[in-house]
């Protein structure tokens, strides 16, 4: 599962996401990619789940980039627990996404197959998403 090895401070605020992606919003490495149309958080399990999803599809052929990381802490008291008494235990890690951000890219498969591999990730994810193709792509 991702997480840090090691953060700066244990427990974080948890903050508003607002607007659009500003970095992460093109493709750098595949020829395809699975692009976020919501804002959400979305787990260390989530990611490697679509990972997973995707890779099996492919049956291992081609490359595949995870082009986000949980690393912002998400605490949880347990259950049954009165008000107060503090901020409870980190529980998971989550990557923030806003829209316009790519989640995984994909190269080295033929368009149909990149299509569908990232169709079953994008069922193990929170967000609305689609797919997106590089602007230079050509099929062979």
């Amino acid at each position: 599962m991702l997480q840090p090895k090691k953060v700066k401070y244990r427990k974080q605020q948890k903050g508003r996401m607002k607007g659009n992606a500003q970095r992460g919003h093109q493709i750098a490495f595949g020829s395809f990619a699975l692009k976020t149309l919501e804002k959400s958080f979305i787990t260390g399990r989530q990611i490697e789940a679509a990972r997973q999803a995707a890779t099996r599809y492919m049956k291992r052929q081609g490359k595949l980039w995870i082009m986000i990381f949980p690393d912002k802490p998400l605490t949880k008291k347990p259950a049954e627990v009165r008000m107060g008494k503090g901020k409870g235990a980190p529980e998971l890690f989550v990557a923030r996404v806003t829209p316009g951000r790519i989640l995984f890219e994909l190269d080295g498969v033929p368009w149909d197959v990149a299509k569908e591999a990232l169709r079953l990730a994008a069922q193990k994810l929170p967000v609305k998403t689609k797919t997106v193709v590089r602007r230079d792509y050509v099929e062979n």
